[in-house]
C-alpha cells in the first residue's frame, strides 16, 4: 500500500504551506530523517575547521563557535528562502587555503584573510544579482572546471599528509616519508584505515565516526587529552567576531587571492547544486535548477556572514546528497540540519579535544572524493589535457589554489591561440589571462 504523504490541516499546515511537502512528494518524518542524515555526514567540519584555522593563529574555541553558528544560520536561510535540502558550512580546501596559503604563505594576517573572504562574498552577491553569473560560467571551459575540483582535492590531500607527519620535508628530495612508528603519524595512519573502511562499506557519517574512533584510540597513545566534561557553556565568539580587516587586503597584488576565493566558491556550489539536484528531479527539461539564483545568493550571503563571525568561506556541501538519498526534497531538511548545528555549540569540549592526527585522515579522504572529477577530463585531447594537468599539479606544487588556477587559465588561452583555435576561446578568458600574466610579470 502506498504511504499517504499528504499533510492534514492543523499543526502541520504551516510546514505544508512553507515547504510544499506534498508537491515535492515528501512528509515531515522523511524530511527530519534526511536532515539528521545530512548533519551526521558533514558534522566532521566542527572538528576539522577549528584545527585548520588554528594554524592561522585564530582562537580554536571562537572558530568552533563561528563554524557552528554560521553553518546553522546559512543553512536555515537556505531552507526557508530557497526551499532546498542543501546544507552549508565552511568549505574544505578553502579553509586550508585560508590558513596555509593566505596566512602561512602570502603572509596576510588572519584578520586580513577574513577581509578577503568578505570581499569575495560581496563580489559573489553582485555577480548573482546582476546576471554576470551565467556569463562567467559559460566563459570557463569544462575541462578547467573539472581540473579545479581535482586540483583542490590534491591540495587538500597533500595538507592532510603533511599535517599527519606521513609526508615530511627533506633537503635531499624535497619530500620524504615520515617516521610512521612515531605516535602521531601512526595514529593518523590508523585513522586513515578506519575511515577508508567505513567509507568503503558506505557507513553513514563514516568520516565523523572515524574521527571519533581515532580520537579515542589516541588516548592510550598519549596524543588525545580527553576533556573533563562533555557538555559546557559555549566558548566565546569575541576573539574573532567582527575582527576582519578589509583595508589590508585592498591591493592589486592580492587580486588572484580574492578571485580564487570567489571563483572556487561559485563553481563548487554550482557543481554541488546540479549534482545533488540531478538525483532528485529538481532539474528542469532545459537543464536549469529552479530557484538556482536564490540558492547561490544564500551561499554568498553565508560567506559574508562567516567572515564577520570569524571563519573561512561558507559553501554548499556535497554531503547534502546523503539527506537527499534518504528522501529529503525541501528546505525542511535544511532547517533540521541548521537546528543540529545550533545545538552542537554545547558540545565544544569534545570538538576541541580532537587532535590534528585524527583530522588529517579526513582531509586525505576529502581529497579522494574531490579528485573524482579527473575522469571527466579527456586526457587524449592535448588542448584539454595540457591546461587541465597544469591546473591540477600546480595547486599542490605551488601550495596555492590561486596560482594553479592562474597558470591553468594562461596555459589554456596560449595553447588554443597558438594552436589555431583562438576563436573558440571566450573573450573573458583572454581578459583573465592578460590580468594573470601582468600579475606574474609585474606584481608577483
Amino acid at each position: 500500500m502506498k504511504e499517504d504523504i499528504s499533510i492534514p490541516n492543523g499543526s502541520n499546515s504551516w510546514l505544508e504551506r512553507r515547504f510544499e511537502l506534498t508537491k515535492n512528494g515528501t512528509n515531515p518524518k522523511t524530511e527530519i530523517l534526511a536532515g539528521l542524515t545530512t548533519f551526521v555526514t558533514m558534522a566532521y567540519i566542527l572538528f576539522v575547521n577549528p584545527i585548520t584555522l588554528e594554524a592561522a593563529g585564530m582562537d580554536k574555541g571562537a572558530v568552533f563557535m563561528a563554524t557552528a553558528l554560521a553553518s546553522a544560520l546559512t543553512t536555515l536561510l537556505m531552507g526557508l528562502y530557497a526551499n532546498y535540502p542543501f546544507a552549508l558550512a565552511p568549505g574544505m580546501g578553502l579553509n586550508a587555503y585560508f590558513a596555509y596559503v593566505m596566512v602561512g604563505n602570502v603572509g596576510l594576517s588572519w584578520q586580513a584573510a577574513l577581509g578577503a573572504v568578505f570581499i569575495s562574498g560581496i563580489i559573489g552577491i553582485i555577480v548573482t544579482l546582476t546576471g554576470l553569473r551565467e556569463l562567467l560560467i559559460n566563459a570557463i571551459p569544462m575541462p578547467l572546471k573539472h581540473a579545479m575540483g581535482a586540483g583542490i582535492g590534491m591540495f587538500i590531500a597533500f595538507i592532510g599528509l603533511k599535517n599527519a607527519g606521513i609526508i615530511v620535508a627533506s633537503e635531499a628530495t624535497y619530500l620524504d616519508l615520515g617516521n610512521l612508528a612515531e605516535p602521531g603519524p601512526l595514529l593518523a595512519v590508523i585513522g586513515l584505515v578506519i575511515m577508508a573502511i567505513l567509507t568503503a562499506r558506505r557507513v553513514k557519517g563514516g568520516i565523523l565516526l572515524g574521527i571519533i574512533i581515532t580520537t579515542i584510540i589516541g588516548i592510550p597513545m598519549g596524543i588525545t587529552k580527553f576533556p573533563s566534561s562533555i557538555i559546557s557553556l559555549p566558548p566565546s565568539l569575541a576573539p574573532t567576531l567582527f575582527k576582519l580587516n578589509i583595508r589590508e587586503v585592498m591591493q592589486i597584488s592580492l587580486f588572484p587571492v580574492v578571485f580564487s576565493l570567489f571563483f572556487t566558491d561559485m563553481f563548487d556550489s554550482i557543481g554541488t547544486f546540479v549534482g545533488v539536484a540531478s538525483r532528485t528531479g529538481m532539474i528542469d527539461k532545459e537543464g536549469k535548477l529552479e530557484r538556482g539564483n536564490k540558492a547561490l545568493f544564500v551561499d554568498f550571503i553565508g560567506t559574508v556572514l562567516g567572515s564577520l563571525m570569524g571563519t573561512s568561506t561558507i559553501t554548499t556541501y556535497v554531503e547534502s546528497t546523503a539527506g537527499v538519498s534518504e528522501g529529503g526534497r525541501t528546505g525542511l531538511t535544511a532547517v533540521v540540519v541548521a537546528i543540529m548545528f545550533a545545538a552542537s555549540i554545547i558540545f565544544s569540549p569534545i570538538a576541541l579535544a580532537v587532535p590534528g592526527e585524527a583530522v588529517a585522515p579526513a582531509l586525505i579522504l576529502v581529497g579522494v572524493f574531490m579528485s573524482s572529477s579527473l575522469n571527466k577530463i579527456n586526457f587524449n585531447d592535448f588542448y584539454e589535457a595540457f591546461p587541465a594537468f597544469l591546473t591540477i599539479i600546480m595547486m599542490p606544487f605551488s601550495f596555492s589554489i590561486s596560482f594553479g588556477l592562474a597558470i591553468g587559465f594562461v596555459a589554456y588561452v596560449a595553447v588554443m591561440l597558438l594552436g589555431g583555435r583562438g576563436k573558440e576561446v571566450h573573450w573573458i578568458m583572454y581578459a583573465l589571462a592578460v590580468i594573470f600574466i601582468l600579475y606574474f610579470a609585474v606584481i608577483r
